[in-house]
């Protein structure tokens, strides 16, 4: 009996759950692997699963699959919304959902394997699936294999990966080189002086502080950056204060950096840490900010020459107007230390989830950015078909060009 593919999405859509919490999604998918014969080992990197398709002699390839949720509010109005709320490790009550399409990830991971089960006449070698954790933190892939999963499992020849993008169903894209950007999270504490609303003189305002330090961060990328390089400085996040009239000791601001190489990280690091304590110092701040680093995640590169490979079997399989390069994306991902690691070649590519009438009519009326739902939005979510489909045949087709 073959595995009910839209009913295993419907049921992860509607149950996601926060990085290192997947405790139900790795179960379903661990039972999965199991059904299909493979050999299973659950709680790797805490909540990771991996599973060994073993299939005489010929190459070791890697397939990876990431499965944790957003802390995002659904509003995508479907049937099969998410309504779960979780816990988010400041002890916080959050709405959850598959906001990035990890729910899809995993399905077409499931149905890519029961292929390859399928046809194991036709291919030998030793498939290794990997449904990892915690994707959203930067944190999953180096869990796993801090947990020995080279190791205890054997080593790949080549990784490959696949991210569920707003591009058509149907449409894959893939790209050799730099694929996704290299990113750090900092966290930055403002110290000030707090003291009564109504005397700011007798203070050091670590909310003007924190105004100036986020204006001032914009001109990094516009100023300091050359305009053919590909920088991001974000401040995501800012918290202080608990009262209209009392000004606080200090401001903490969280922000997202993003960069294609070491090279031009290091510049952007550097330039973004002068500017930051330039204005705690303007400010006349008594204390040197604290800078911390929240995660850094290595630039996402693929292999050129087995990148060639898949995108001509890509090609093959699904028409060469299918097969597209779309760029350098500026999201970042944890996929590529499973390769970097292991010292093997990845390939990772993008498949498109969004309706294709949609998608045009946007292209169209000049709509794109503002109606069709990126990843991360509250209103995004794949059409099921031909995504699942797409999604399968991607990961077998690629899996099939090395396996012997």
């Amino acid at each position: 009996m073959s595995i009910d593919l839209e009913a295993l999405y419907i049921d992860l859509h509607r149950h996601p759950e926060l990085s290192f919490q997947e405790t139900r999604t790795a179960g379903i998918a661990a039972a999965h692997l199991r059904e299909l014969g493979l050999e299973v080992h659950e709680n790797v990197g805490i909540t990771g699963v991996i599973g060994v398709l073993s299939n005489g002699q010929g190459p070791t390839v890697w397939l990876r699959a990431d499965m944790d949720a957003l802390p995002v509010a659904e509003e995508t109005g479907l049937p099969y919304a998410s309504t779960a709320i979780g816990i988010d490790p400041d002890g916080n009550t959050v709405p959850v959902m598959h906001a990035c399409g990890h729910d899809m990830h995993v399905t077409a991971m499931i149905g890519a394997v029961e292929r390859l089960v399928a046809e194991r006449d036709q291919w030998s070698g030793t498939v290794v699936v990997v449904i990892q954790p915690a994707e959203e933190y930067g944190a999953g892939a180096r869990a796993m294999l801090d947990d020995g999963a080279l190791d205890r499992f054997p080593r790949p020849d080549i990784v490959l990966g696949q991210h569920v993008t707003p591009l058509p169903a149907g449409v894959i894209g893939v790209r050799p080189g730099p694929q996704m950007s290299a990113s750090d999270g900092l966290q930055v504490v403002l110290h000030g002086r707090g003291g009564h609303g109504s005397r700011p003189h007798s203070t050091i305002d670590p909310i003007v502080m924190a105004a100036a330090t986020i204006m001032r961060l914009q001109t990094v990328v516009s100023r300091e950056v050359d305009p053919h390089d590909l920088a991001v400085v974000t401040v995501g996040a800012i918290h202080a204060g608990t009262k209209n009239n009392i000004i606080p000791a200090d401001a903490t601001l969280q922000l997202s950096l993003r960069y294609p190489d070491e090279q031009l990280r290091d510049k952007v690091i550097e330039r973004v840490e002068r500017v930051i304590r330039a204005e705690a110092m303007a400010s006349g701040a008594e204390r040197e900010p604290e800078i911390s680093t929240l995660h850094t995640l290595p630039a996402t590169i693929n292999d050129a020459d087995a990148t060639a490979r898949v995108s001509e079997a890509f090609a093959q399989v699904f028409g060469e107007q299918s097969v597209i390069d779309p760029g350098l994306f500026t999201g970042s991902e944890d996929v590529s230390w499973f390769a970097r690691d292991a010292a093997v070649p990845l390939v990772f590519w993008f498949w498109g989830g969004a309706d294709p009438v949609a998608f045009a009519e946007a292209i169209a009326n000049g709509t794109l950015d503002s109606s069709i739902p990126t990843n991360h939005s509250p209103f995004y979510a794949p059409v099921m078909h031909p995504t699942i489909e797409t999604g399968v045949t991607a990961l077998v087709t690629a899996a099939r060009e090395f396996l012997a």
